[in-house]
């Protein structure tokens, strides 16, 4: 069965974005840029890849990327409509048009359904991009929680998980700290 893996930037106050979407606050400093793109590069959008060396760099864990319609949006609106095309690209949203992008599987049904079916299918891991309503959605189907850590508190924004009050327990299954002050922290579902 294939691993679905959370996979996001979020500060210590556990927020993902400020409370409209904004992330410039949010820097992935160089030593982690370093660690993410030799162990995740698949994780680095299609239009980075050539111009940070990864161009021709295979996916090692993921072939599967799910995200919610807030975390599509900034690459729609920056003119990617296909953000990870070295990816099977699946966006969850009930408002959006699939004819945005022909190599994008835009879901309106039932989030957990799709991704049950999604994990018995042959293949690499799925990653978890975003947001925190998908999350929250999906929280029962995630097998893993890698957090870049920022050091850095919002006060309010768009939380990790955006959802009802249900308590899940994960194990700490790796810390690593970097000299910029981030952190790598991995937690595996019980």
């Amino acid at each position: 069965m294939r691993k679905l893996t959370y996979y996001i930037g979020a500060t210590i106050d556990g927020y993902i974005a400020g409370p409209g979407g904004e992330y410039d606050q949010l820097p992935v400093e160089p030593d982690v840029s370093a660690f993410i793109n030799e162990l995740r590069p698949e994780t680095i959008p299609t239009f980075l890849r050539e111009p940070l060396g990864l161009a021709d760099s295979p996916n090692l864990l993921y072939d599967t990327v799910l995200m919610g319609r807030g975390t599509y949006l900034p690459g729609l609106e920056s003119g990617n409509p296909s953000p990870y095309s070295h990816l099977k690209q699946y966006v969850f949203s009930s408002t959006l048009d699939p004819a945005l992008a022909p190599d994008v599987t835009f879901v309106a049904s039932d989030a957990l359904k799709v991704v049950r079916e999604l994990k018995e299918q042959e293949g690499q891991g799925i990653w978890l991009c975003g947001g925190g309503k998908l999350a929250a959605a999906l929280v029962s189907e995630i097998d893993e929680i890698v957090l870049k850590r920022y050091p850095v508190v919002l006060g309010g924004g768009l939380p990790l998980f955006d959802g009802p009050y249900a308590p899940l327990r994960f194990d700490l299954a790796e810390n690593r700290t970097f000299e910029s002050g981030m952190a790598v922290q991995t937690y595996r579902a019980r």
